[in-house]
């Protein structure tokens, strides 16, 4: 039986329809998908969904037992291919999908709305009516956010999995609300500057962690409704951390209810699998080219800046997007209408969509997670470059990794791994990654990844997160690994916190703390950061002994530190070292000390310049360099006096 289907009331104007067949609408979460309002007074649901090769689309769910036949939508007479109808006493949380007749086929199915707000609990497949309310109590960080995400702040990110960061005794899920004080209290203690989060956009298969994604408008509600997630993020904002948002434009799954083949045609996605389907992921990959499926993607960026306050953006998988033979062999891709291998459309709607996120937000960061040589990439789009804010620093992360695997006699070697990212380190903006890629598919946890006895590993831990903290670059630290977790991360389970209770776990998140806090209180290890202004070697040739040491500085403040790194367990007395400047040098930082777990050597807590030349300087410093440790030594200026450089 067909009931009554209001379709004299649209949400969409003429400029509206104009924009989105262009592919510059932008805030298309406005328009389409599921809408609570009011028609004379009659409480209802406005539904809007794009689906222009469709004989017949209907609304079907609880409220009318799942009947093709009794809600039908109207399809636009503009050529839009946008479906629509208000249909009455339907409310917010009514479950529903679109029941789609192909007019291409004899292809009918019953499809999740693209741009509902909310979802079922996965397994369940359904969209929900919803609206999200929510009053903000972030005013105060909103007004500073700029400070915390400028280039010379600052940024140590804490990368987190919701799912498995902590869980409630019984195993399920913390919920948004009931993960917040928690997450708060220690990201806020532990001294991270932001909370980045692996992909909460809803997704049907946990065990993908997020990355095959299809409600690009939905937080997931296996931990709660999208009010819920804000008040989550509105908590974090007044502790002044900021929240980074994975999200994913390149890829989604093709589960029959979501957007893959949704209207009978390949609508979101390439046609020809050779560019429209991943092979490794078995997923996937938007039609950049169609001007309706941009504004798409570029929507859902948008809303999560907008409607959630999220403070930046990851954007997942960049290089696959950029390439079109990206993890195919030859005669498995189609090159470019020049030959090459770039996917031109996926570059300029890269390119849009970073100028539309930093003209609307330009206090936020979008961070590229790029493998490649692809230059320019931290570059605006008005000189070439991609347009991004930061690019995670892939060869960096291999290297420093690769190098820290080797057992210490073997180091000498291996030299160049430390010193080559100097080369290209000021190329692009660097973020300095020890993600949850490193920690899974047997690749071991980073203390496990660590040579020696258990005193070496812990000592090899702290030596690689002084060098991270100390070298140029934003950082970021996967849950788990600031007290060292020996088992990989796995995603069925919640972080072993009982690990604190030994000494040496508790000893390396006390380092891992008091770093963020000198990152953070030393202007010299991030104000240049990104510049080749703020770092000079001291010396990078002491191949023989692994030791490598470089100064770090502000020029604002005319401020210097020295930061040593002891890659042997051999402690090293009277290690000469020239430096720039003469006078008093204080020890600020040792990964050696007791209460991180080392061996209690050190410089104790000053040294003194002598008149001695080294490695071209006229004063130098003579050092005990402890075993497998950095030392951090700070030029010591009287107040309102600036040190004298030699």
């Amino acid at each position: 039986m067909t009931e009554t289907v209001y379709t004299d009331i649209s949400r969409f104007s003429e400029l509206d329809i104009y924009l989105f067949k262009k592919g510059s609408h932008y805030r298309l979460f406005d328009k389409l998908g599921s809408h609570p309002m009011h028609r004379e007074g009659m409480p209802g649901t406005y539904f809007a969904v794009w689906a222009p090769n469709a004989e017949a689309v209907s609304v079907i769910g609880d409220f009318n037992a799942w009947d093709t036949s009794s809600h039908p939508l109207a399809c636009r007479p503009d050529g839009s291919g946008i479906w629509e109808g208000f249909l009455p006493r339907v409310e917010a949380g009514t479950v529903y999908k679109y029941h789609i007749i192909s007019a291409m086929s004899e292809y009918r199915m019953d499809k999740a709305d693209p741009f509902a707000r909310l979802w079922e609990v996965p397994p369940q497949t359904g969209t929900r009516v919803w609206s999200p309310r929510y009053t903000w109590q972030d005013q105060a960080w909103m007004d500073k956010r700029s400070k915390h995400n400028a280039l010379d702040a600052p940024m140590s990110i804490y990368e987190v999995h919701l799912g498995s960061w902590a869980r409630r005794p019984d195993g399920e899920f913390l919920s948004y609300q009931e993960v917040a004080e928690s997450l708060g209290r220690y990201v806020r203690e532990m001294g991270f500057t932001h909370v980045e989060f692996l992909p909460l956009m809803e997704h049907p298969f946990y065990g993908s962690w997020g990355y095959q994604c299809l409600g690009f408008f939905a937080p997931s509600s296996r931990y709660g409704t999208p009010e819920d997630f804000m008040a989550l993020i509105d908590h974090l904002h007044s502790l002044d951390i900021g929240v980074i948002l994975d999200w994913v434009p390149s890829h989604f799954p093709n589960d029959g209810n979501g957007l893959a083949y949704f209207d009978g045609t390949h609508l979101f996605e390439h046609a020809d699998p050779r560019q429209g389907f991943h092979p490794e992921w078995k997923s996937c990959i938007f039609n950049y080219s169609r001007n309706e499926v941009r504004s798409f993607l570029i929507s859902s960026a948008l809303y999560w800046l907008e409607t959630f306050h999220v403070d930046g953006l990851r954007v997942d998988a960049v290089a696959s997007m950029l390439y079109l033979d990206y993890g195919r062999e030859d005669g498995e891709w189609i090159p470019n209408k020049y030959g090459g291998r770039e996917n031109l459309p996926a570059i300029d709607f890269i390119r849009t969509l970073n100028q539309e996120l930093y003209t609307n937000f330009p206090d936020i960061q979008i961070i590229a997670e790029e493998s490649t040589s692809w230059p320019m990439v931290t570059r605006p789009p008005y000189a070439g470059g991609l347009g991004f804010g930061l690019k995670w620093n892939m060869g960096w992360m291999h290297d420093s990794l690769e190098y820290m695997a080797q057992d210490p006699i073997y180091r000498r070697y291996h030299q160049n791994k430390l010193t080559f990212a100097l080369w290209y380190a000021f190329t692009e903006n660097f973020l300095l990654p020890l993600s949850h890629d490193e920690v899974v598919y047997g690749k071991g946890s980073l203390l496990g990844k660590m040579p020696g006895d258990q005193w070496q590993q812990f000592a090899n831990l702290r030596l690689l997160f002084g060098y991270m903290y100390t070298f140029p670059g934003k950082k970021l630290v996967f849950m788990g690994g600031e007290f060292g977790q020996r088992q990989e991360w796995y995603h069925e389970e919640p972080l072993h916190w009982e690990l604190l209770e030994h000494e040496s776990h508790s000893a390396l998140r006390t380092w891992m703390r008091d770093l963020n806090h000198l990152y953070r209180r030393e202007p010299g290890l991030h104000s240049a950061e990104l510049e080749s202004a703020g770092f000079e070697w001291a010396d990078f040739s002491d191949w023989e002994n692994s030791v490598i040491s470089y100064l770090r500085m502000d020029r604002e403040h005319n401020e210097q530190l020295l930061v040593v790194c002891n890659f042997t367990p051999v402690p090293r007395e009277d290690y000469r070292l020239g430096v720039t400047r003469a006078g008093t040098w204080d020890e600020i930082a040792n990964s050696d000390a007791l209460e991180y777990g080392g061996s209690g050597m050190g410089n104790l807590g000053l040294v003194e310049s002598e008149p001695i030349a080294a490695h071209g300087r006229s004063h130098s410093l003579s050092l005990t360099l402890p075993p497998l440790a950095m030392v951090v030594l700070k030029h010591r200026t009287s107040s309102g006096e600036s040190a004298h450089t030699w």
